[in-house]
């Protein structure tokens, strides 16, 4: 068993993306080749949004996303501390601060009500992260965007797929983000990612700042990044992009079946009203996490910490704001195997092995 069992996928597709490496492999235009626009489009239609600009990771998504808005020294920018530590490390790199914000307990994503008393006058953008597969209360934080004339970018490295009152994931806000490092909803051979906008205007400037902010060859009116998608990720995404509403629908399956098994038992995901996750992560919380892993890895049984210290406690970030709901979550939550391809058999030893821990 494994915690996400990306063979299980690649023998369901393997005739197909093997034809489309094979013919990246054939036409030789390994940077940029048209497979990197064919998914450029096929996403755009996919959110329903304008504009999908196809990074080289997710980390750069965001990293191109912050350049278009001109952050910089002296800005601030909003943020969960209960994520991977990308969001923040990208706020960093540019010399703004984050400003973080705790999170609701249940659903783990930034409590959009504690955001507007942290907006001052330095406040340049709003990034709540779609933590786990469900979307942040985009409604609510697009509000104080909006009041207050700051930004908001969707992080949705983890949320891909997901739906929001009827919207998908990175088409709920003004500018998006998402990742496809292999272990992610939909995801690459490797590392890759994509921004999205509604702004024709951001998403130009987004296509100029990935490729070294160049508008003409050799003309560069901008610092940008190497930020390239290569062509043979793109090939593998417009495969798995063939399955990937099968994959969505498997993965609601496989939660819902967990939460029936486990419930009055562990706490587990709570899913907000009008919304559906892609569950990147099946995260629960339990007492004296130590132990229970510890039983869990006896019986043979993966299980993930995502994530054991929030970003303010993380040295180059450090804060002593206080977000007690993100250092309990910390120190509680667990991951257990989550794929599309994770057999009921399998799932029952799991509950079975978690039902022996919790109760030693």
């Amino acid at each position: 068993m494994q915690l996400i069992d990306l063979q299980a996928q690649y023998q369901r597709i393997k005739p197909d993306v093997d034809a489309r490496i094979q013919a990246v492999l054939d036409h030789g235009r390994y940077v940029m080749g048209p497979e990197v626009e064919a998914l450029e489009a096929r996403l755009a239609e996919y959110v329903g949004i304008e504009h999908c600009i196809a990074l080289s990771s997710g980390t750069d998504a965001l990293l191109v996303a912050m350049m278009a808005l001109n952050i910089g020294p002296g800005d601030e920018v909003i943020t969960t501390p209960f994520t991977f530590i990308a969001t923040g490390e990208m706020i960093g790199l540019l010399g703004a601060t984050p400003v973080f914000v705790d999170i609701d307990p249940d659903t783990y994503n930034i409590d959009a009500a504690l955001i507007e008393e942290k907006i001052t006058d330095r406040t340049k953008a709003i990034v709540p992260v779609s933590l786990f597969g469900q979307i942040a209360d985009m409604d609510a934080i697009n509000a104080v965007g909006e009041r207050h004339h700051v930004p908001v970018i969707e992080d949705a490295a983890q949320s891909f797929g997901a739906t929001y009152k009827g919207k998908r994931s990175c088409g709920v806000s003004q500018i998006a983000a998402t990742s496809f490092f292999p272990a992610k909803p939909l995801g690459c051979y490797g590392d890759g990612g994509a921004a999205f906008t509604t702004d024709a205007a951001l998403a130009e400037r987004m296509r100029e700042l990935r490729n070294h902010g160049q508008n003409a060859p050799y003309h560069h009116p901008r610092l940008g990044i190497n930020g390239r998608l290569d062509t043979i990720q793109a090939a593998v995404l417009l495969a798995k992009m063939e399955v990937f509403d099968d994959e969505v629908a498997r993965r609601a399956q496989v939660g819902a079946r967990y939460g029936e098994l486990l419930s009055g038992l562990v706490k587990t995901p709570a899913l907000a009203a009008d919304c559906t996750s892609v569950y990147a992560q099946y995260t629960i919380e339990v007492d004296d996490r130590e132990r229970v892993r510890q039983s869990l890895n006896d019986a043979g049984i993966p299980n993930a910490v995502y994530y054991p210290v929030p970003l303010n406690r993380q040295p180059p970030l450090y804060s002593d704001v206080a977000i007690p709901k993100s250092e309990r979550a910390a120190e509680r939550v667990l991951s257990l195997p989550m794929h599309p391809y994770l057999e009921q058999a399998d799932q029952d030893r799991v509950v079975d092995a978690l039902k022996n821990a919790v109760k030693k």
